[in-house]
C-alpha cells in the first residue's frame, strides 16, 4: 500500500530519518504540498500523512484508494473526520509527544515577559552595558514569579506539565473545573471568570472547539488584571486577536507571549505583530528534536498498527 507524506519538512527538515516509515511500503515524501498539487500527489495513496495540509470532504471523495489518514500532530481539525468515517477511513493523531517541549516553551515565554533575558542580552551585545555609567540596568519591571498565581485553562498533559513547573517557581495554580484531575489536589479549580480575575498569569492549553473559539475576547479580557500576562501555546483561534491587541496597546493587560496565531504564517496586517509588550514566536514550541523524534516514532507505529489490522490513536 503506497504511503504519501504531504508535508514532511516541518516534522523532518533533515535531522531525522524516514527509513522506518519506508520499510512499511512504497513511500513518497513531499516536503510541502500546495492545494493544487494535493489530488495528483495523493491519487494512488492508500495511506496519507499530513501535518497542516487540509484533507476535506471533497479531497476524500476524490481519492478512491485512500484507506488511512495519519495526522503528524495532536490536533486533527485539518481533516474532515465525518467524511473519513463515512468511508471507513480511520484518522489517527499523535497525542502527548510534545508535552515537555511545549511546557518548556510556555515557561520560556513567561520568563521573557517577566525578566526580559533576551532583550537585555541584546542590549549588551550592541554595547549598552559597556557604555553604562552603572554596574547594572534594566528596561522593564523585573517580576518574581514566587507567590504569584498561574491560571491554566485546559489541564491536560501539557497544562499539567506547566502547572508542575509553575509550582517549582513557587506559584499557586488555578484551573478550570472542566479539566478537574483528582490526582493533583494541589490545584484549585474555579470558574473561568474567577480564574481570569485572580490569576497573575493565564496560560491557554485547551483544544480548539466551537466552545473555546474566541474564548479570550473583549469581554473576558476585561476580567484579567491589568498587571497580568497571557500565554498561548495552544491554538491561535482561542483568542480574538484584535481585542487582545487593543487591550495590550491601552495597558488593559500587561503583556502576552504567543507561540500560535489564528493564521500561520500571519499576514503583515495582524495587529498583534506590532502590539505593545507582545512576544510572538513562530509556532515552534513543539519542535525540539526530541519531540519530533517521538512524533516520528509514533507516526510510524500508527501506520504499522493499521497495516496489522489493529489501528491505534484513532480519533474518528
Amino acid at each position: 500500500m503506497r504511503i504519501v507524506v504531504l508535508d514532511g519538512h516541518t516534522l523532518n527538515p533533515g535531522d531525522l530519518s524516514w527509513e522506518p516509515l519506508k520499510t512499511l511500503g512504497p513511500c513518497d515524501v513531499h516536503e510541502r504540498t500546495a492545494s493544487t498539487e494535493l489530488i495528483s500527489r495523493a491519487l494512488d495513496a492508500g495511506i496519507l500523512l499530513t501535518n497542516k495540509v487540509e484533507i476535506g470532504a471533497a479531497t476524500i471523495a476524490n481519492l478512491p484508494n485512500l484507506k488511512f489518514i495519519g495526522v503528524t500532530a495532536t490536533g486533527t481539525n485539518i481533516v474532515d473526520l465525518e467524511a473519513a468515517r463515512k468511508r471507513d477511513i480511520p484518522v489517527t493523531n499523535v497525542p502527548s509527544y510534545g508535552t515537555a517541549s511545549v511546557a518548556q516553551a510556555t515557561i520560556a515565554l513567561l520568563l521573557e515577559l517577566t525578566h526580559g533575558v533576551g532583550h537585555h542580552a541584546q542590549t549588551v551585545r550592541v554595547g549598552r552595558w559597556s557604555a553604562s555609567r552603572d554596574f547594572c540596568y534594566w528596561d522593564q519591571p523585573l517580576i518574581e514569579l514566587f507567590g504569584l498565581t498561574m491560571g491554566i485553562i485546559g489541564l491536560g498533559s501539557i497544562g499539567l506539565a506547566v502547572a508542575k513547573l509553575s509550582v517549582a517557581f513557587g506559584m499557586t495554580v488555578l484551573a478550570t473545573p472542566s479539566t478537574r484531575n483528582p490526582a493533583v489536589p494541589w490545584v484549585k479549580y474555579v470558574g473561568l471568570e474567577e480564574l481570569l480575575r485572580q490569576s497573575d498569569v493565564v496560560s491557554l492549553h485547551c483544544p480548539l472547539t466551537a466552545e473555546t473559539r474566541g474564548l479570550i475576547n473583549a469581554r473576558t479580557l476585561g476580567w484579567i488584571k491589568p498587571s497580568a500576562f497571557l500565554i498561548n501555546s495552544s491554538r491561535g483561534q482561542l483568542i480574538d486577536e484584535a481585542a487582545l491587541a487593543e487591550a495590550l496597546n491601552v495597558g488593559r493587560i500587561a503583556g502576552a507571549g504567543l507561540d500560535v496565531l489564528s493564521l500561520e504564517p500571519p499576514p503583515p496586517a495582524n495587529p498583534l505583530l506590532q502590539a505593545r509588550n507582545c512576544i510572538i514566536t513562530p509556532h515552534f514550541a513543539w519542535a525540539t528534536r526530541a519531540a519530533r523524534q517521538r512524533l516520528m516514532d509514533a507516526t510510524v507505529n500508527n501506520v504499522r498498527a493499521f497495516l496489522q489490522g489493529r489501528p491505534v490513536n484513532v480519533v474518528n
